[in-house]
């Protein structure tokens, strides 16, 4: 079983929250914030067993500055 982090962007539209994936690509939404993750995650579980991504270099998360006029 393989266990990996994805990003989650959560945004309300209407009466609903939506929450995205965007390095899988998969959408899902609900009532509370809690349920459109919990879907999303659900989601993205079903769509990478049936998809995998394919392996790659590892990847890290960190922050830059930038100086600009």
């Amino acid at each position: 079983m393989n266990i990996k982090s994805f990003t989650a962007i959560v945004y309300k539209e209407e009466d609903i929250y939506v929450a995205e994936c965007p390095e899988v690509g998969t959408v899902d939404q609900g009532e509370t914030i809690e349920e459109a993750l919990a879907n999303l995650k659900e989601a993205t579980k079903l769509y990478l067993e049936e998809c995998p991504l394919p392996e790659t270099n590892p990847r890290f998360v960190t922050s830059i500055q930038v100086s600009y006029a």
